[in-house]
């Protein structure tokens, strides 16, 4: 049976409380920081970035549609990436929760995941749900990358 990456880590850690010590938690200048979690954990050479929204460097959220929040969704991501010295080809899966998929689905929004990923296709799941965190948001995305 296989086990996905994410439980495998979380198996070692219960395991293995030594497994606990490695992890690093970062909160990257350029991300608005958080109050209850951190937007990046780094287990070995393993980066799980935390659901990333379309706020900016000064907390405020971009844009009334889905694109522009988008947008800035994914350039968080990068940031979330650059901070481990990293960048998008090191992503190996991201998963995508938005509150319309024919929105997400547009022209439009595809254009910007092509503007942020080009050639590269990590392993991807995207999700409709009612709302978000805030219901201002449209769109959050949360990612695993594997460092060089």
């Amino acid at each position: 049976m296989k086990r996905s990456l994410a439980m495998t880590i979380l198996v070692l850690l219960a395991v293995n409380p030594a497994y606990a010590q490695m992890l690093e938690f970062t909160n990257p200048e350029g991300i608005p920081t958080p109050t209850r979690y951190s937007h990046v954990v780094k287990a070995g050479n393993i980066l799980f970035i935390s659901g990333q929204v379309g706020r900016n460097a000064d907390g405020q959220i971009v844009g009334p549609g889905m694109g522009e929040q988008l947008d800035q969704t994914l350039a968080n991501v990068t940031t979330a990436l650059k901070s481990q010295g990293a960048d998008i080809s090191n992503l190996a899966k991201i998963t995508t929760f938005v509150t319309n998929m024919d929105e997400y689905q547009s022209p439009e929004v595809r254009a910007i995941r092509t503007k942020h990923f080009g050639n590269h296709k990590p392993a991807s799941s995207s999700f409709e749900v009612v709302q978000l965190a805030d219901p201002a948001y449209k769109v959050e995305v949360e990612a695993i990358a594997v460092l060089p």
